[in-house]
């Protein structure tokens, strides 16, 4: 990793039902920076957790138009990062970093 720890690559966890079930299948789902790197993102997960990576899979969502008070606005896109973990490795995300 170069000028970026590994703090910065790795934003938060992602916590839903279908997250939740990936966990069955030793995966866990993080939400990243948009210019974040599949190899960077491997890294950065190896160095904070002490854990081995097998697979990073990413997901670009767009944004979504919305309306609030008649007022339009657009959300930002947000990047996700599957992480397939090793047999035996275990990631808690209920924990902070």
């Amino acid at each position: 990793m170069s000028a970026l720890s590994a703090y910065d690559v790795i934003l938060a966890p992602v916590i839903t039902e279908k997250s939740s079930m990936a966990s069955e299948s030793n995966q866990v789902v993080f939400k990243v920076r948009r210019d974040a790197t599949k190899p960077e993102i491997k890294a950065a997960i190896e160095q904070l957790f002490k854990v081995k990576v097998l697979s990073v899979n990413t997901i670009l969502r767009k944004g979504k138009t919305k309306t609030f008070r008649g007022m339009r606005g657009k959300q930002q896109d947000v990047k996700k990062a599957i992480v397939k973990l090793a047999e035996g490795d275990k990631i808690d995300v209920t924990t902070r970093i």
